[in-house]
């Protein structure tokens, strides 16, 4: 193994100048996978920097030149709230859904870039059921919230990949608010293709987590109670 193995990687300066860099050994993973494989499943716990990492990822890659589009989505669970009781319209209902998404990136790019990207589809923010049908080329495709996909929607996902594309999908398995019969699409992939070559999978623990202390704690307490 090299001697700097576990020396943390530069991944992306944000509009703002700050440099995110990798913290711990499993994001350090997380960007050899990605940077060597084009379909990588990340997992683990809530605050382990799973999204943030795979976004500032994203548009490294963008940045240098290497896809063309950054495109995130994620699957319209509710997590104890019914959508049609929400107000608005369809684009409204979905909002709230995407909105972590939205959180990370505007954290990473000012206002005004985000919305010059987002205006030119360079980065495209959709909920997962608008995939279906399309073909995903020369992009970065990051799936949010793969826990709470179905099976069919995740080998529908799975199969929108195109030629120099990278999917990169992020969940946490302690976290499924599907039906409690139906399977989590994510698990059944990664049982399905975890010996196929070319598939990274990175699984992330609670020492991984960044949010507040009190976190580390409560998933630990929760995974007991399970």
């Amino acid at each position: 193994m090299e001697k700097n193995k576990d020396k943390a990687i530069f991944i992306y300066k944000t509009s703002f100048g700050k440099d995110i860099v990798t913290k711990g050994l499993n994001q350090i993973k997380i960007v050899k996978n990605v940077e060597e494989k084009d379909l990588v499943f990340v997992t683990g716990p809530a605050g382990t920097g799973k999204t943030y990492t795979c976004i500032a990822l994203a548009l490294r890659f963008l940045k240098a030149n290497k896809l063309k589009k950054i495109i995130l989505t994620r699957p319209a669970i509710e997590a104890g709230e019914n959508l049609g009781f929400l107000p608005g319209d369809l684009k409204e209902k979905l909002e709230p859904y995407l909105q972590p998404l939205y959180d990370a990136l505007l954290s990473m790019l000012s206002p005004g870039v985000l919305e010059a990207y987002m205006k030119k589809n360079i980065i495209q923010i959709a909920p997962l059921a608008f995939m279906r049908g399309r073909t995903l080329n020369d992009a970065f495709v990051i799936l949010d919230e793969a826990q709470n996909t179905t099976d069919l929607q995740m080998k529908m996902f799975l199969t929108r990949m195109g030629p120099n594309t990278k999917l990169t999908l992020t969940g946490d398995l302690m976290q499924i608010d599907l039906p409690s019969k139906q399977e989590s699409g994510l698990l059944k992939a990664i049982k399905i293709l975890k010996n196929i070559k070319g598939v990274g999978m990175v699984d992330l623990k609670e020492s991984d987590i960044m949010r507040h202390k009190l976190v580390k704690q409560i998933i630990k307490a929760y995974k007991r109670e399970r």
